[in-house]
């Protein structure tokens, strides 16, 4: 079930939301318990059951691990946790990719059926590990009432494409988290800047992307406007789904961390980095790279933990060459950073801040096109325009190609700049309404209830009613 659906819009959400408000306290994980499940269940009727045995396994596989004894017992418990999250996970993303290379280099064929990728699986996948691990290290007290646990899951406002939600970040939420009339209205209008994004922004830019990919031939200029165009459709869908989710967080009285923080301004790579899907850098870091010694162990194997914590990105994007590409692309333009910083010791800005600023988004621009390309060979094709064929078909073809999406493209200038000022919004309110705060919230919701009635609508016609996010099935 999709946040810009119909269905959900005005059936699931307001049923859900009604029930949740008008049970008792004790019972509300379990009205989000069932209902997330459903959610889940509308578009994987199937793997249902897969996310039911990962809930059961993870919950007794916790308990296990607080109750040994001895220290030795425990990790032996967390890495048999571990190894198996990571192989049902593995299995069900990975099969197909490792079966297909392996035919490509034996001498004989080895016939497989391709699977079908459970949505959300790596999202709730990486939840889980962290709540394993956090018990294993004794940061979080384990879950015994598995209602809750099973509502940390599931939880369907984040369960699809994130934010990977720490479970020391929601730890006590699940237990004591308050509801009230001005986190809905702020709630609400998250959720209507989402799916304004998602409707309006990333569906008409992916159009614009997909109108040049067509393309047999064309200029440099309209091949780095197709760059741009993906750039800019994969910011406004992911961050759009995450702003919804983080407003429906809101509405059920859950605080969702951030997942977006403006990373086309960023002037580095790195800080592009400290930007972009903040939630799983934040599980990189905690699980991966800190374990492997971080920075504390010299600047050769501080190297070596970001290039693998960049690969190891790439693969849980997807099995495809072109991900594990795009990983190491990103890795070898931090290790790139670290090697200028460690020159330069003064700490001085190597570049001007603008020139910064171009050159990220120039960098940043290349790796999406091995992250969006269908292959390597296709990822090199595209590159070819702006690169090794800049006339293309000539200036001609550019002018032509803009005319007709002149409107588009202006609209879409015009409407980006407005963003950073609605993005405040919620701030400027709190500022000003200090007082007034339920009355300026309820009347936030009434604007909002209208908007997303005609976004909805707006969203269906702009897209053909095809509102699939890029992040649903990673």
């Amino acid at each position: 079930m999709l946040f810009s659906s119909l269905v959900f819009l005005f059936t699931f959400l307001p049923i859900t939301l009604l029930v949740y408000y008008l049970v008792p306290r004790k019972v509300k994980n379990v009205v989000l318990l069932i209902a997330s499940l459903i959610f889940y269940a509308w578009g994987e009727p199937v793997y249902i059951f897969l996310m039911l045995i990962s809930i059961l396994f993870n919950y007794f596989c916790g308990m296990d691990i607080a109750l040994k004894a001895g220290r030795k017992s425990q990790v032996r418990s967390l890495i048999f946790t571990i190894v198996v999250n990571l192989f049902i996970l593995g299995f069900f993303k990975y099969y197909g990719f490792i079966v297909t290379n392996l035919n490509a280099i034996l001498p004989f064929y080895i016939p497989y059926r391709k699977l079908e990728l459970p949505i959300g699986i790596s999202f709730y996948t990486f939840q889980t590990l962290s709540y394993i691990i956090d018990v294993y290290r004794g940061n979080v007290d384990v879950q015994v009432n598995l209602i809750d646990f099973g509502t940390y899951v599931t939880m369907f406002p984040q369960l699809i494409a994130g934010p990977i939600v720490q479970y020391a970040d929601v730890e006590r939420q699940l237990r004591e988290r308050k509801e009230s009339l001005t986190k809905f209205g702020y709630g609400a209008w998250f959720f209507v800047m989402g799916l304004a994004k998602k409707v309006l922004l990333a569906n008409t830019i992916g159009s614009i992307y997909e109108n040049i990919a067509a393309m047999d031939g064309m200029s440099v200029v309209t091949a780095w406007l197709g760059c741009l165009a993906y750039t800019f459709q994969i910011y406004f869908d992911f961050s759009g789904y995450s702003d919804m989710a983080v407003g429906l967080g809101k509405m059920f009285g859950f605080e969702f961390m951030q997942n977006f923080n403006y990373p086309y301004i960023s002037k580095s790579v790195t800080e592009f980095w400290r930007r972009w899907h903040i939630s799983l850098g934040s599980w990189f870091r905690e699980y991966v790279y800190i374990p492997l010694g971080g920075n504390r162990k010299g600047f050769v194997k501080q190297c070596r933990n970001i290039l693998i914590v960049f690969l190891l990105s790439g693969f849980w994007h997807g099995a495809s060459w072109n991900f594990v590409v795009w990983g190491l692309i990103h890795g070898i333009y931090m290790v790139g950073a670290i090697c200028l910083s460690q020159i330069r010791k003064d700490k001085k800005r190597i570049l001007h801040p603008v020139a910064g600023w171009i050159l990220t988004l120039l960098l940043v621009n290349i790796a999406w096109v091995f992250f969006r390309a269908p292959s390597l060979i296709g990822a090199w094709r595209i590159l070819q325009q702006p690169f090794v064929n800049p006339l293309g078909s000539g200036i001609a073809e550019t002018m032509s190609f803009l005319g007709i999406r002149g409107f588009a493209i202006l609209r879409l200038l015009t409407t980006g700049i407005s963003w950073l000022i609605l993005e405040r919004l919620p701030e400027e309110i709190d500022k000003n309404c200090q007082t007034q705060k339920g009355f300026c919230m309820a009347a936030v919701i009434f604007v909002v209830m209208v908007t997303v009635i005609e976004f909805s609508w707006l969203g269906r016609m702009a897209s053909g009613g095809e509102n699939a996010f890029i992040y649903f099935r990673f």
